[in-house]
């Protein structure tokens, strides 16, 4: 194999877990709660197809607290573009299997993104919110989006 298919195949690896957010088993228990994954959320709502998601491998920076090592993929929310109805949006849908949707400071740092964006580009926000509130491991630094 060479270095180049290798690499693809990490890359392959790597997205395929990002976008389980929390896992499998957290998966089932959102929806069994009736409530739909983050992922799902922005899937039903926007365009087939349309979605184009940004930072999905951004992890949180949090020390202490048990914290370093843990693995929060994408931080906990899910942010991009897509269109409804054809036109342009910006969206962010916080994911409550992965830490229960808190907000940590990259998790903060990714909704002002896609908000500026948003604004700079003159199309509509969507934000879903499914979040415990602040991630109390990260204190005041956890609003520093």
């Amino acid at each position: 194999m060479s270095l180049l298919s290798r690499k693809i195949s990490e890359l392959q690896e790597r997205t395929a877990k990002a976008v389980q957010g929390g896992g499998a088993t957290a998966i089932a228990k959102q929806i069994a709660m009736g409530k739909l994954p983050a992922r799902e959320r922005i899937n039903q709502l926007l365009d087939p197809g349309s979605f184009y998601e940004y930072d999905l491998f951004i992890e949180h920076e949090a020390r202490g607290f048990g914290m370093e090592g843990k693995d929060l993929a994408g931080d906990g929310v899910v942010i991009g573009t897509g269109t409804i109805n054809g036109k342009p949006v910006g969206i962010y849908a916080q994911d409550f299997t992965v830490a229960g949707g808190s907000l940590g400071m990259m998790h903060a740092r990714k909704i002002t993104k896609i908000m500026d964006y948003a604004l700079r580009m003159r199309i509509p926000l969507i934000g879903i919110n499914d979040s415990g509130g602040a991630r109390i491991q990260e204190g005041v630094n956890s609003l520093a989006g």
